[in-house]
Formats: C-alpha cells, sequence, structure tokens
C-alpha cells in the first residue's frame, strides 16, 4: 500500500450528499465509492470520524477512539426496525443544501436517536454485548464521560463534582448506577456507528477503494482521553491547570500562528507506561482506516509549547518530542504500519530525521511551492516517489480560489509552470482548463499517489473550503449534493490517471483485509 502509483479524492464523510442535514453511512456513501471506481480511483481520504463539539471541528474531539453519532443512517435504522420514518424525515435538517447546520444537528439528531434507543432497549442485537466487550477498553470510559456530561447539563469534566471529577473509585460507582441508562445509551450509539462504517469500508475494499483516515496527533481538553488519563498529560493533577498548550508558530496560513489550546503530553510520563495509550490508539485507528494519516507530525521530533494565558502563537518554545521512542514500540506491535506523515509547517532538521527514520511517506502539496523566488520541495519536480501530492488539504483554499487570492507574480509563476498561457486563468467548473493544468502537473509527480478534493474536481471558488486555519467561525461545513458528483467528468480523470500511470491498484493480492 502506497507503494505503487494511484490517485484518490479528499472528502470528509460531514460533506456527503444527504437528506437529514450532514453526510453519514448512507447509500450517498456508497455511491461515491462506486463514483471513485468510475473515475479510476484507488483511494479515498476522509478527516477524523470522532465525535464534534463545541466549534464542530473533528481535530477538536471529546473522544479519539469513538466515531461521530452523527454520521449514523437513520434510514438504516428505520429499515431494522427502531425508528419510523415520519419521525425524522419530515424534521428540518439544514438550511441549506450545500452546508452542514452544525446547530439544527445538535438540536434535533439525538431527540430522533432517543427514539430509536426506546426501541433498542425492548430488543437489543445479539453481538451488541460482544461489541462492548471488545471495545471496553475505550468504550466504558467514553460511554461514562459522556452519560456524566449530561448529568451536569454539558459541563467540561473539569467543573465537574470533585469526586467524579478525579475519578474516585467509590464516585465511579455511584455515576455508573446513576446514569446506567445513559451509559446504554451511548453504547448503542457506537455500535450503530461502527457497524456501519465498517459496512462501508469493506465495500470500498471490495471495489479496490483504500480508506486513508486522519488522526489528530492532540487531544481536547474537554475530553475522555484527558480525563482517563491524566497523568499522560501536562496537567496539575490537584487543580488541573495547565502551564502550556499546543500550537505552531506564525506560518502560511496565520501570522500570529496558530493556538490550539490543546493540552500536551507528558511524554516522560508515556515513555515509562511504554507508551501504551499511543499504541493503543494506533491500533485502534488502523482497524478503522486502511492508512492512517498522522496530523501535525513534527511534534514527535519537537513541538511549540505555547504559554497558557497566550492570546496569540507567536510566543513558545520548541521542545523534543519523542522521536523514535515512540515509533520503536508502535513498531513492535505493528510492523509496516500504513502511517502518512502529515509533515507540513515549520520543518527541521529533526523532521527530516524522524521522517526518514520511520520511512514514513511525508506530504507535498503544490499550492505552497508556487514561489518564484525558490525551488521549493512542494514543487512537483522536487517530489520522491515515497510522498503523497496533493493539490490541496481540508486547510488550503480551492485551486481556483488560490490562483484568484495569490499575488500576480506568484499567480504567472503557477500558471507557467504548469504549462497554461491562456487568458482564461480565473474560469472555474468542471471543465477548467487553469485548473486541470494544475492537476495534471500534480499527477505528473513521482509521487506514488496523488490526492484531489472533490471542490478542486469541480472546480470550485474559495466559498467551498472546508477549513481556514486560525479562524474559529464556520468552518467544517462544506457538503456537495447528488447532482455536483454525477456532474464530475469521471473520464477525464481515468484519462490522467492511465496516462500518468496511476491505475495500479492501492491492495496488493496478498493483503487480507
Amino acid at each position: 500500500m502506497l507503494n505503487k502509483r494511484a490517485s484518490g479524492v479528499l472528502l470528509h464523510i460531514s460533506s456527503l450528499p444527504s437528506k437529514y442535514g450532514i453526510g453519514c453511512f448512507d447509500e450517498c456513501a456508497y455511491a461515491f465509492v462506486d463514483f471513485l471506481k468510475e473515475a479510476g480511483q484507488h483511494y479515498w481520504q476522509i478527516l477524523p470520524l470522532c465525535p464534534t463539539t463545541v466549534g464542530d471541528s473533528p481535530y477538536q474531539s471529546i473522544s479519539t477512539f469513538a466515531l461521530n453519532e452523527y454520521f449514523i443512517d437513520l434510514d438504516a435504522l428505520c429499515r431494522l426496525g427502531y425508528l419510523k420514518k415520519e419521525e425524522y424525515e419530515d424534521i428540518k435538517w439544514f438550511e441549506y443544501e450545500d452546508e452542514v447546520d452544525y446547530s439544527l444537528l445538535y438540536t434535533n439528531r439525538h431527540r430522533v436517536l432517543y427514539k430509536a434507543f426506546d426501541r433498542f432497549k425492548r430488543n437489543i442485537p445479539n453481538d451488541f454485548n460482544s461489541f462492548c466487550e471488545q471495545n471496553s477498553y475505550w468504550l466504558d470510559d467514553y460511554a461514562l464521560f459522556c452519560a456524566v456530561k449530561d448529568y451536569f447539563g454539558g459541563e467540561p469534566f473539569y467543573y465537574w463534582n470533585e469526586d467524579i471529577k478525579y475519578r474516585e473509585e467509590l464516585a465511579i460507582e455511584e455515576y455508573i448506577n446513576i446514569c446506567n441508562e445513559r451509559i446504554l445509551y451511548y453504547k448503542m450509539l457506537q455500535y450503530f456507528a461502527f457497524s456501519q462504517w465498517l459496512s462501508l469500508k469493506k465495500y470500498a475494499f471490495d471495489n479496490g477503494i483504500s480508506i486513508i483516515g486522519d488522526m489528530p496527533i492532540y487531544v481536547a481538553m474537554d475530553s475522555v482521553d484527558v480525563w482517563s488519563n491524566l497523568p499522560m498529560f501536562l496537567i496539575d493533577e490537584k487543580t488541573l491547570k495547565v502551564e502550556k498548550v499546543a500550537g505552531v508558530p506564525p506560518d502560511y496560513f496565520s501570522e500570529d500562528g496558530q493556538l490550539w489550546g490543546n493540552p500536551i503530553y507528558d511524554w516522560d510520563a508515556m515513555e515509562k507506561d511504554n507508551y501504551s495509550w499511543w499504541v493503543s490508539r494506533i491500533g485502534h485507528s488502523l482497524k478503522l482506516y486502511d492508512t492512517v494519516r498522522i496530523d501535525h507530525f513534527r511534534a514527535f521530533a519537537s513541538y511549540w509549547a505555547v504559554p497558557a494565558e497566550s492570546k496569540t502563537a507567536k510566543i513558545g518554545e520548541w521542545l523534543d518530542g519523542p522521536k523514535m521512542k515512540l515509533f520503536n514500540k508502535i513498531f513492535e506491535a505493528f510492523p509496516n504500519a500504513p502511517i502518512i506523515a502529515e509533515d507540513l509547517g515549520v520543518f527541521g532538521e529533526d523532521v527530516v530525521k524522524l521522517l526518514a527514520d520511520t520511512g514514513f511517506p511525508g506530504m507535498k502539496v503544490v499550492q505552497f511551492g508556487f514561489d518564484p523566488n525558490s525551488d521549493s520541495s512542494h514543487m512537483p519536480h522536487n517530489a520522491v516517489p515515497n510522498s503523497i501530492n496533493y493539490v490541496g488539504t481540508h486547510d488550503n483554499n480551492t485551486i481556483l480560489g488560490w490562483l484568484w487570492e495569490a499575488c500576480e507574480e506568484e499567480r504567472k509563476f503557477a500558471l507557467e509552470y504548469c504549462g497554461f498561457y491562456g487568458d482564461n486563468w480565473g474560469e472555474g467548473g468542471y471543465y477548467s482548463a487553469s485548473c486541470r493544468k494544475i492537476i495534471e502537473t500534480v499527477w505528473k509527480s513521482s509521487s506514488n499517489v496523488a490526492i484531489i478534493a472533490l471542490q478542486d474536481m469541480c472546480g470550485f471558488g474559495s466559498d467551498a473550503r472546508m477549513n481556514i486555519p486560525g479562524v474559529p467561525d464556520k468552518n467544517w461545513r462544506f457538503r456537495t449534493t447528488r447532482d455536483t458528483i454525477d456532474n464530475i467528468d469521471t473520464s477525464y480523470f481515468k484519462h490522467i490517471n492511465s496516462l500518468f500511470r496511476r491505475m495500479y491498484p492501492a491492495f496488493d493480492d496478498k493483503e487480507n483485509k
């Protein structure tokens, strides 16, 4: 895997078409697999599948192990007898077909799912208990965390009563008893989400489509990951205060840097524990995805630590990460683990060395290479086979949006580099000549894998961006429609896959899935 010339499409589950406000594991997801196959693609890259909370970002979740209950296919629950059509099909799920309305989802989705729960309690599937047992290493704490959070009106765990906040043994037993039904509800949601996702993943595999899943490096402060693993973080265990938080210094996306605010790992404590939490996390992710992309990989070499009281990420310090001490443990458990290193951002020799030591493919993003005054490593001619080459990521502008917003010098250089000399560079749409030239330049690169966001297959402008880093509002909302996907010129993408020899299957014949 990842060692053959192939290509794929970046589109998160939430961005799929759906009648119910957000993309999910429904017939539209299966249809998208069919579309990928028809277009000659072999990879489907998605963002983290974990639950979203305040800010709607899949990179700031209450759990890095759980799946987002919004992705549960309501029609599938109806077919199983847990819902009736009239209980959900006439609800207002969105204002606009092309964007997710998280406020409406928050209001309506759990109300509907609880109706399913009323029937579930009376007709629990035979394999439910085995699912709970197999996933108890994360599911028990997750369901309890969510249930207690509801009990305290959604407050972050560090505002809960002292006994349960600090996980006193008697308090754990007490709240398991108090919140017993709610705990069962959250376990039910994960049961349905996992069964539906794994069925979709198998369908993709059967059709030659490999899933690239994304893993955030950090976890949210208000998360079950922190609550149940407090000694593994640089957090005062008595006051729950943090002195330094995660972020990145000023970069391509922001003059102030990006202040994420996540707690930082206590790598010394994790080393003493043989990095068991990370090994478990990687193993879990390898069950969910065929390949795991680790976001912000460079922090394993060295990470940017920002004073907790800071308003920006401008001021901080680089501290040493675990480097190969962590990955040696991961390789012991999972030899040849299929991992992609998101190695973007501020670079250093320590990152270069770690990438070489792990052997993981890094990332190239063509937009970062269009500097007329340098020979950037992101320029397609500098790409090495062991890399993933992107027209753009979820954090980038669309390629048409980039052309419109780039300075004249950069735009002229980019167009000339890609062999476009017309005057109509600003024309978008499915047959955009300028977009196609840039796409073909990425496809020509030596990188084994080329990835394109669905928005760039359509020639969309900047209003179709998935995320603007450093901007807190109105991100993660992009949705496509069936008509949009149906109008994509699949023959063109099959042609360039053939022309530039990206038509080889992602799976080896000997691989067992």
